[in-house]
């Protein structure tokens, strides 16, 4: 089985040694995405829900860029650095995503790269 690495300019460029995302047959791997503006490849100003909703449009960026869509989603990676902010990105997770909800995890994290409050990285499976 061959991997094809995807990469868009419609979310941040990889602030590191790893690909926005890898397909290998039909599931595609998504990295985390912090809420860097792809634009400009600064973190957002705002509050956690800003942060969310910015991370959220990268990944749909990157999904879209492999040929699928949020609803591919089967399993979705959530890092928090307070988790009493799990409300907050709870409701802007329910603006991307509608029922059937892919799987979740939730965790909290002592840190992130550019000192984001959010991450959150997913699988993808195409037919």
């Amino acid at each position: 089985m061959s991997r094809k690495i995807i990469q868009t300019d419609k979310a941040p460029a990889a602030i590191g040694p790893y690909s926005q995302a890898v397909r290998a047959g039909d599931t595609v791997y998504l990295s985390g995405q912090i809420p860097l503006d792809p634009g400009t490849g600064l973190l957002v100003e705002g509050d956690i829900s800003a942060q969310a909703r910015r991370s959220f449009e990268n990944l749909k960026a990157v999904c879209e860029a492999a040929g699928g869509s949020l609803n591919d989603i089967v399993r979705l990676g959530l890092y928090l650095t307070d988790l009493d902010n799990f409300a907050a990105v709870n409701a802007v997770m329910g603006e991307f995503f509608k029922a059937p909800y892919p799987a979740r995890s939730t965790v909290e994290v002592a840190g992130l790269p550019r000192g984001a409050g959010f991450e959150v990285d997913a699988v993808m499976v195409l037919d």
